[in-house]
């Protein structure tokens, strides 16, 4: 197996662990990775250097997903979520705000029960648009690997300035209304081991998680091959275990192995 790009702005429906029948919306790229994060673990391989960035237009994208929701709709295919995930970061598209309206407003015409989803990275909360935007999905997921910064240096190796007490506090505006996202596995990398999991990282993670008080805090781990290949993803005791601690903190969980 190997790491894979998404090739169209909408695919699927495939079955998510986390969101169960799920309509993906790619925002970036289908011929590469576009993305501020380079995380260590990604499923759609490292970020590619250099070359013309082409993104599918908000008319692209309300187009192909009013064609593929008729569709589904008239073949009597359930759909879970309309999920924003793809090949890189969908909160960096310039048009995210305006889509994310279309995407409500077509879900509600043809699925008007299912979720629309954001899994993101969340580099861009400090985008009042993108922000409004996030406010208004079913599913805010927002992701925070590690509670430390040489550890967030090391897994999701950021593009840009990025710390963690600067994306810790500009999640508070949502006031718990989101789900918070940690991938947990363990590795080395470029000399570095690595390890999420270990007692100095739970418990200031675990700190972050009780300060925030989101809604619910999703825990996974390593499913599909990733560009490194020293990894190891966590297992059912290792996840059990941080489950019951997020419990003790009286804070909603879903593990996904």
């Amino acid at each position: 197996m190997s790491t894979f790009l998404f090739s169209e702005t909408i695919f699927g429906p495939i079955h998510s662990r986390r969101l169960g029948s799920s309509l993906g919306v790619n925002l970036l790229p289908v011929s590469r990775k576009y993305c501020n994060f380079n995380c260590v673990y990604c499923e759609c391989g490292a970020n590619t250097p250099g070359g013309s960035i082409t993104l599918p237009s908000r008319y692209e994208v309300k187009d192909a997903l009013l064609q593929k929701l008729a569709q589904l709709h008239a073949d009597n295919q359930p759909v879970d979520s309309i999920t924003f995930a793809g090949n890189g970061e969908p909160t960096i598209h310039p048009d995210f705000a305006g889509i994310i309206d279309d995407v409500i407003n077509l879900r509600s015409r043809f699925y008007p029960n299912a979720k629309v989803s954001v899994l993101s990275n969340a580099t861009m909360i400090n985008n009042q648009q993108v922000v409004d935007a996030l406010k208004k999905v079913d599913m805010n997921i927002l992701k925070l690997d590690s509670a430390l910064d040489a550890t967030v240096k090391a897994v999701n190796r950021p593009t840009a300035h990025y710390t963690v007490s600067d994306t810790v506090n500009l999640l508070k505006q949502f006031n718990g209304k989101f789900i918070l996202q940690t991938m947990f596995f363990e590795g080395d990398v470029n000399g570095l081991h690595i390890n999420n999991m270990a007692e100095n990282e739970l418990s200031a993670w675990l700190k972050i998680v009780d300060e925030l008080r989101p809604q619910q805090v999703m825990i996974y781990t390593i499913d599909r091959d990733t560009p490194e290949k020293t990894l190891r993803k966590a297992t059912h005791n290792e996840l059990e275990t941080i489950k019951n601690k997020i419990l003790e903190l009286g804070v909603n969980v879903q593990v996904s192995e």
